[in-house]
């Protein structure tokens, strides 16, 4: 999800945003799964698995991501490699214009004698770097302050806030990128784990298929929980 425009201005009360990130990161602490690239702040390592997981299933990017780094333990190595070898070693993952985009990044960073930049706007004008995987890197390696919204944020930040907006629309998205970064902890630390957070609820309370209110942090004050809730006592 992509935002065609920098995201509008959003305004979401303080005693509700406050709330919000205190009991998502609560629920994270005890809830988060642990993954491997959540255990480090190495930006190529937290690269490869956000290029991986577009538009591929978590136990699957675990099944490869280990080997992967192995094989290519650093940007460096990727850039002097052949395409088809690092192709070779994407089997399985499918959809291999990331690989093809990884090696054509590397390259482009590693011939400058430089390192994945640091400030989202940056790290989007690489071959194959979307709204979403800057926001991560910059989130996820460097601690920045940086929104990112993904199907399941995007899912998360709709229901809970905007519950009739389309996504689907250039505006809508625009929207959810605005809500994303209003929602955002005061330091790049604390929005370290926010991030993650949103993304973990996403993909096992508020899912795509069924909304798990029971079990779901912010249901208290999710306006679509809310509106479910007076439709069942109607």
């Amino acid at each position: 999800m992509t935002p065609a425009r920098p995201p509008r201005t959003a305004r979401v009360p303080a005693d509700l945003r406050r709330q919000f990130g205190r009991k998502l990161r609560q629920w994270f602490r005890i809830n988060g799964r642990d993954l491997p690239w959540r255990r480090t702040r190495d930006p190529y390592r937290i690269l490869v698995a956000e290029v991986m997981l577009q538009q591929t299933q978590v136990a699957r990017v675990l099944e490869r991501y280990d080997g992967f780094l192995r094989e290519f333990p650093t940007l460096d190595t990727v850039a002097r490699s052949r395409p088809a070898r690092v192709m070779e070693a994407w089997t399985g993952l499918g959809y291999y214009a990331r690989a093809r985009n990884l090696h054509a990044l590397a390259r482009t960073v590693t011939s400058d004698a430089g390192a994945l930049p640091s400030d989202p706007a940056r790290l989007r004008q690489l071959p194959g770097i979307g709204a979403y995987t800057a926001g991560a890197v910059a989130s996820f390696a460097y601690e920045r302050r940086a929104p990112l919204v993904d199907t399941n944020v995007g899912r998360v930040l709709r229901r809970v806030f905007a519950p009739r907006v389309d996504v689907r629309t250039t505006r809508g998205q625009r929207t959810i990128w605005a809500i994303a970064e209003a929602v955002l902890p005061r330091t790049g630390r604390a929005t370290w784990m926010h991030n993650q957070a949103l993304i973990e609820l996403g993909a096992l309370i508020c899912t795509a298929r069924v909304a798990r209110c029971d079990a779901c942090p912010v249901s208290a004050m999710c306006r679509s929980a809310k509106g479910q809730r007076a439709d069942r006592v109607v």
